[in-house]
């Protein structure tokens, strides 16, 4: 029995240290995920660099063989960076083949077309290129590929329609495609393996599929892209078999490993900021569900873009819902502590105005004492009464001003044990934003999302809005702003805001220099000033 106690013991013990361990790692994880996020702007030049590169080389170039290769060598950087580009580079690949007349690069250069459409989700041209192409001039690794792609799309597809008839349509295509890639493919080899694992992934075999990825993501020299698809994959097999830690790790890897290869076409982002919000991490699901959504728009993903657009609004609305909350708990922290202050402060007052008492008193006492002087028969009581009413004096005196040390005292405990209660439910953000809120950042945050989204519904408004303007009196937006406060003004209007004390509420500023600002702008306008707002209204959104 005790064995047994001492086994238990032992076996809960370990457990926890797991546990434990697990954690410590995962939030290592997410540290160094959110440092290499701060710097992603970095790993985007440093490919912007090399592309610039091959284009001055392009430039220079007449051969077309040679035109043929630096082509492919700007595609293969485009081809998960950016779908504009990524297609006029497979396009180009098309055009210079055909002028070589040689079988083989047309082929491939539709393969990496297909592979272009695929990724910003048009799924039937996809088929259609990838119909067009001539297998017979294709040797074994590139129907290796062509398959591969195939499948891919039949998948893609698949997941998109979400529909099960056409799922079982699609499906079974998929699985045959990877079947002939699969039989063509070296045994042991990284192909070989990336057909099984995704076979073993669309046919449910999560056993299988477990120790295929597992290797894959053993297999030496892989590059970052390669490693960020297989972890993601490993990551769904650990998130259906209920290892959720596992899960989450592979995809903050696969979400570094994207960002430092300046990968946009990925889905570790999005899938990360799932599980964060299921698990109820709002904050963090807000980073990277934003991420997410910055990548796919960057690369012009359509079916990403639709995708992350489900879930987009409901973590922003959580998270919003948070920070409310927070604002209401800071709002009554900040009431607690102004009604103490009010509190000690009229202490203060009544103890100044019993000393004030006091005084009077004490002068009262002493003309009392000048006048008792006259006969030595009342001096001495005199004197008694002077002295009882010294006594009384400081006693008095020390009275109010031990009340006002012991409320000081209790308003210094009462704190301390605030930052104490704070302390335990986890609060230390909202006790430090309310010792130092700084409105200002708050206001220019809200301009700025304010001016991301307007901009958004209407990306043409600043040229319509200086066409109104001679071309000297155009409007020039400071570096690193999106609107100024002119545009920003009118911007509201267009939102339908009219009133000049509603906007300045908004903006922070007064009604006369609200009134001053559009006055200005409409005395430098081509327009007629009762009709300039109306001019404005007529600017349409995307």
């Amino acid at each position: 029995m005790k064995i047994n106690r001492y086994l238990l013991l032992c076996t809960l013990l370990c457990v926890a240290m797991h546990n434990s361990y697990g954690a410590v790692r995962t939030d290592s994880l997410f540290k160094e995920l959110n440092k290499v996020l701060g710097k992603k702007h970095l790993y985007v030049k440093q490919k912007e660099e090399r592309i610039n590169k091959l284009r001055q080389q392009l430039i220079q170039l007449k051969n077309l063989r040679t035109e043929y290769n630096i082509c492919q060598k700007l595609y293969e950087e485009y081809k998960t960076f950016s779908y504009d580009s990524s297609y006029h580079y497979a396009k180009r690949l098309q055009l210079t083949a055909a002028a070589l007349n040689d079988p083989l690069l047309i082929a491939s250069a539709k393969m990496q077309m297909g592979f272009t459409l695929l990724s910003s989700g048009l799924f039937k041209e996809t088929l259609e290129v990838l119909n067009s192409i001539n297998l017979n001039v294709l040797p074994v690794d590139y129907k290796i590929e062509y398959y591969y792609l195939k499948a891919r799309t039949f998948f893609d597809l698949s997941d998109y329609n979400r529909n099960a008839d056409y799922s079982a349509l699609y499906n079974p295509q998929g699985i045959r495609c990877i079947d002939s890639a699969l039989a063509l493919s070296k045994p042991g080899s990284y192909n070989n393996l990336e057909l099984k694992g995704l076979r073993n992934l669309r046919t449910g075999d999560h056993t299988a599929g477990l120790k295929v990825y597992t290797a894959l993501l053993s297999m030496p020299g892989l590059t970052s892209h390669q490693f960020a698809i297989n972890a993601c994959c490993l990551s769904y097999i650990n998130e259906i078999r209920g290892n959720e830690t596992a899960s989450v790790e592979l995809l903050i890897q696969a979400a570094i490993s994207d960002i430092q290869s300046a990968t946009k076409e990925t889905v570790a982002s999005y899938k990360l900021a799932d599980i964060l919000f299921k698990r109820g991490d709002i904050e963090n699901a807000y980073v990277y569900i934003k991420q997410a959504m910055e990548e796919a728009t960057f690369y012009g993903a359509l079916h990403r873009q639709v995708k992350i657009s489900s879930i987009l609004p409901i973590i922003e609305a959580q998270w919003i819902s948070q920070i409310e909350h927070q604002k209401k708990l800071l709002y009554i922290y900040s009431s607690v502590i102004t009604l103490l202050v009010i509190f000690v402060v009229v202490f203060a007052v009544i103890i100044f105005r019993q000393l004030k008492k006091l005084r009077i008193a004490d002068n009262i006492i002493k003309a009392a004492n000048a006048n008792l002087q006259e006969t030595n028969a009342t001096l001495s009581e005199v004197n008694k009464k002077l002295s009882v009413a010294n006594t009384l004096k400081n006693e008095y005196i020390g009275y109010y001003f031990n009340i006002n040390s012991v409320y000081i005292e209790k308003l210094e405990n009462f704190k301390k044990s605030l930052d104490k209660k704070l302390a335990s439910k986890r609060y230390e953000d909202a006790l430090q934003a309310v010792n130092n809120l700084n409105l200002e950042n708050e206001r220019r945050e809200l301009f700025n999302t304010f001016d991301k989204v307007f901009l958004r519904l209407f990306p043409d408004f600043i040229e319509k809005f200086n066409s109104l303007f001679k071309p000297e009196d155009r409007m020039a937006i400071p570096v690193g702003e999106l609107l100024n406060t002119e545009l920003r003004i009118f911007a509201l209007i267009r939102m339908g805001i009219h009133d000049n004390d509603r906007i300045s509420k908004i903006l922070g500023y007064s009604v006369n220099t609200i009134y001053a600002y559009k006055n200005r702008v409409k005395t430098k306008s081509t327009i007629a000033n009762d009709e300039f707002e109306d001019r404005i209204m007529e600017i349409q959104a995307v």
